[in-house]
């Protein structure tokens, strides 16, 4: 039985993490940081994401991830 506990780090906004979760997706991320969807743009390892994918990309260890944010208004 291995007694280790496995974590994923990997990069979000310039900050370092760790998650027990070994499963989670782009979307998962999203959510759970609670942004709203409508107004920004994902770069997953240097390469911008479009929306539809955004369930499909499963977080892995030593990934960057950015978000950008969109502001409305003057």
């Amino acid at each position: 039985m291995d007694k280790t506990k496995k974590f994923k780090a990997f990069w979000f906004n310039g900050e370092k993490y760790s998650c027990s979760n070994l499963k989670f997706t782009m979307l998962d991320l999203i959510n759970y940081f609670n942004y709203n969807s409508t107004l920004l743009v994902v770069e997953y390892n240097n390469n911008i994401v479009v929306k539809k994918n955004w369930n499909k990309i499963i977080i892995s260890n030593d990934d960057i991830i950015e978000i950008i944010t969109i502001v409305v208004g003057g």
